[in-house]
């Protein structure tokens, strides 16, 4: 009973704090104050005070990561009342999100092994360029650790939405659909969000692009890892 109260207890205040966060984000727009910045900083101080353990904090918490797949899905709405975006881009959109999702597997990989990391490591990176729900798919294919792959996948997303209107700036990236693709390709759900912030467009595109990187590394997992990892 005491272990339910307090996973329970760790769910309210896991939504009051990212509540209270995302009002700050919104009023004060700071790096540091980006909810997904934060809100886990926050929260693993309070765990570490409290000695509240992991497994008691997520017993009931799980419930939030559970609602990562009906939140992506939702991302499909705007792409389907925009269709005529797609229609008229599909081709640069299949090609950047081949190029994407290529780019994003095989540099995280060789940059690990440059680097001599784990081949667990290496498996989880892999997939972190890909939103939480489709990496977590794809990892289980690959054999990534899931608690890594979701770490790599947040610190990808926050980085890229950081900067990434920094680099467009510095590469003269000015059309939208540029924008849209980069952010959706590179930052998958924090990177989308920032799109949206930008315009309509920006974000259709972004959302189609993260959902079809996801889609396509999870089909791909297998054959990704019999030519990354399968002895010669």
């Amino acid at each position: 009973m005491r272990d339910l109260m307090i996973g329970v207890a760790c769910l309210l205040v896991t939504v009051l704090v990212y509540g209270i966060n995302k009002r700050l984000y919104r009023r004060w727009h700071k790096l540091l104050l980006m909810p997904l910045v934060m809100t886990p900083m926050v929260l693993v101080a309070l765990l570490l005070v409290t000695h509240v353990s992991w497994q008691n904090y997520i017993s009931e918490s799980h419930w939030l990561l559970w609602l990562l797949g009906p939140a992506t899905l939702a991302f499909a709405v705007p792409v389907y009342e925009n269709m005529a975006i797609i229609r008229r881009h599909w081709l640069s959109l299949t090609a950047g999100v081949i190029t994407a999702t290529t780019v994003a597997v095989v540099s995280s990989v060789w940059l690990a092994r440059l680097f001599t990391l784990s081949e667990e490591i290496q498996r989880s990176l892999a997939v972190r360029s890909i939103t939480t729900p489709f990496a977590l798919a794809a990892a289980r294919q690959l054999g990534g650790q899931p608690d890594l792959v979701a770490l790599f996948v947040v610190i990808t997303g926050v980085f890229g939405m950081a900067v990434g209107d920094m680099l467009f700036l510095r590469l003269a990236v000015k059309q939208g659909l540029a924008k849209g693709a980069g952010f959706g390709a590179a930052s998958h759900g924090a990177g989308t969000a920032r799109a949206y912030e930008i315009g309509q467009q920006e974000g259709v595109v972004s959302s189609l692009v993260m959902m079809l990187s996801g889609v396509v590394t999870v089909i791909l997992a297998p054959v990704i890892g019999h030519m990354m990892w399968s002895p010669l």
